[in-house]
């Protein structure tokens, strides 16, 4: 037993980094419940699809409007209380839902609202938390310790939460969300005994937030690898963004899957996600960081082409496989280059000009990929961004191996 820990958890990583591995499995717990949990519960309010949509909206618009102000704030105050916080709220939002059920007040209106506030709240616990696996793990351990990380996400918030938050919804409506709340709760009680050293943010320095903002964007538009990792990321989330946008209706319409057979492309990826995942150790001591990033996104810009010639619902699962391994790889890749690179003091506020091309490339794409789908049908999104990704790899092929040393790199002054 001991030397299955000691692989899963290199004592290297130290005991701070085991509480912050607990604490995020745990939450990711929670959030899986919820991505079943919460759909079914706006359903059960309204049939309507503009507050469908109107509920998917508001989950995505708080990581726009409040993602750098999120980043500024970890980089000024104290990151582990930040986080601590945030989930405490979290909880108290869940509970005014479980209220309301039993109670039998809820409504579309309340949801809604709920959504919201978890949403923003998540916004501030994600930049926060990224912000403490480099304070806690040598730079050297990165790469491992975020793709322990990703085995917790993929396995219980992927794979187990939805199907538990669904089982429980069907119990009744109020236990997933109470379970949330319960596992929310845990995980910042685990964030506690995290012991962190000072984050490089003098006290006594006196700047307005607005300020702490520009300085993030200015490091990021002065490093050339990191400004190029955030323009990759921002230009391939809208060609993905375009193409997932319609995907349930490319599952059941193109490929004649029906619901369960959409569920089980989102399986299949998490499968291979979790697959890519365990083998990332491996792959990062025999493949460079810059030839990873080469081979995803070659492999992201194929995924596209295979899905829009192909109708045959088993070739879709083993697309999707790949596609579901590439992403974890890559993205753990990209977490890892970055926290690498960035100073401590400014991994906040970077963190959040990431997380704005992320969701900004997202929700541009999505436009994009439902106008193209409504004039032209179902596979001109994944044409789109085929043809799309395939220049953006072309123009950028060059400046991948720089990305991947993004930390031996010496950024412009910002004055």
């Amino acid at each position: 037993m001991s030397r299955l820990v000691e692989t899963v958890l290199p004592a290297r990583l130290g005991h701070g980094f085991r509480w912050l591995l607990a604490s995020s499995w745990i939450s990711n717990v929670g959030d899986g419940i919820a991505i079943a949990a919460g759909p079914l519960l706006i359903a059960s309010q309204t049939r309507d699809p503009f507050l469908v949509a109107l509920a998917a909206l508001l989950q995505w618009l708080p990581p726009l409007v409040f993602g750098l102000w999120a980043g500024a704030l970890a980089d000024r105050l104290d990151r582990k209380l930040i986080v601590v916080t945030v989930d405490l709220a979290r909880a108290v939002v869940l509970a005014v839902i479980v209220a309301s059920i039993v109670t039998d007040t809820v409504s579309i209106a309340i949801v809604l609202g709920a959504l919201f506030l978890l949403g923003t709240a998540e916004v501030f616990a994600d930049n926060s938390s990224q912000t403490l696996l480099p304070m806690l793990v040598n730079r050297d351990d990165l790469a491992i310790a975020n793709s322990r990380l990703q085995v917790g996400f993929i396995t219980v918030n992927q794979l187990a939460g939805p199907p538990i938050g669904a089982s429980l919804f069907a119990v009744g409506m109020a236990w997933p969300f109470l379970a949330q709340g319960v596992l929310v709760v845990l995980g910042a009680l685990l964030v506690t005994r995290i012991a962190l050293p000072p984050h490089g943010r003098d006290p006594a320095e006196a700047t307005h937030i607005r300020q702490d903002i520009a300085e993030g964007f200015r490091w990021v538009l002065h490093h050339a690898a990191v400004r190029t990792l955030v323009l990759t990321i921002f230009t391939f989330n809208i060609t993905y963004g375009a193409a997932w946008s319609v995907l349930v209706l490319y599952a059941t319409d193109r490929l004649q899957m029906g619901a369960i057979g959409f569920g089980l492309l989102t399986t299949v990826s998490a499968a291979g996600g979790l697959t890519g995942t365990l083998a990332y150790g491996w792959i990062t001591r025999r493949v460079s960081l810059g030839n990873i990033m080469r081979i995803g996104l070659v492999i992201e810009t194929f995924t596209h082409l295979f899905l829009a010639l192909t109708t045959v619902p088993w070739v879709a699962m083993a697309i999707f496989f790949v596609f579901g391994a590439h992403a974890f790889i890559w993205g753990t890749t990209s977490i890892t280059v970055r926290q690498r690179a960035v100073p401590t003091e400014l991994q906040g506020r970077v963190g959040s000009v990431n997380g704005v091309g992320v969701y900004g490339g997202l929700v541009i794409g999505s436009a994009i990929g439902g106008a193209i789908a409504q004039r032209w049908g179902l596979t001109a999104p994944f044409w789109f961004a085929f043809v799309g990704s395939a220049i953006f790899v072309v123009l950028i092929w060059g400046q991948l191996t720089h990305i991947a040393h993004a930390d031996e790199q010496e950024p412009a002054p910002l004055s």
